[in-house]
């Protein structure tokens, strides 16, 4: 996980969220607002079964970390990456709790992309004490929009 804080790269207009420095993370409804005022690139790290039988939150794009119900890393992560975003784009990587999308941010970090993120949380939270997600926490649990493929 990033240590950095969220700081603002600039002042925003009114009724707007602040863009932050790179590396770092970004809560869901930060992440949201940044792709609905057109300032950022949502990227589902999730694999595709997960976004298929779990949901998917409207204009993401899709780029897997890992693949298949056994979460085989994704060799080509980094290359498929650059094939749906700019190096210099805004970038929110999520996932399912937030921790494979921390992975993904650190080595997107590494190979040049200057402003990718963590969407903390995920799509789904962490586990509750009953070992159930979507409870406490995540994009859904908050009301975020998603839809079912």
């Amino acid at each position: 996980m990033f240590d950095s804080p969220l700081t603002a790269l600039s002042e925003p207009a009114q009724g707007e969220t602040a863009i932050p420095m790179s590396p770092g993370a970004v809560n869901p409804d930060e992440a949201w607002s940044l792709v609905q005022q057109g300032k950022a690139v949502l990227v589902d790290v999730r694999t595709a079964e997960e976004r298929k039988f779990v949901g998917i939150p409207p204009r993401s794009v899709h780029v897997p970390w890992a693949t298949g119900i056994d979460l085989v890393r994704n060799p080509h992560f980094v290359r498929d990456l650059e094939a749906k975003v700019k190096k210099t784009d805004l970038v929110l990587l999520l996932c399912r709790s937030g921790k494979r999308s921390a992975l993904a941010a650190q080595k997107a970090s590494a190979a040049g992309f200057t402003r990718v993120y963590n969407v903390l949380e995920g799509f789904e939270g962490d586990l509750n004490d009953d070992s159930r997600r979507g409870t406490f926490e995540g994009w859904r649990f908050r009301g975020l929009p998603w839809v079912q493929e």
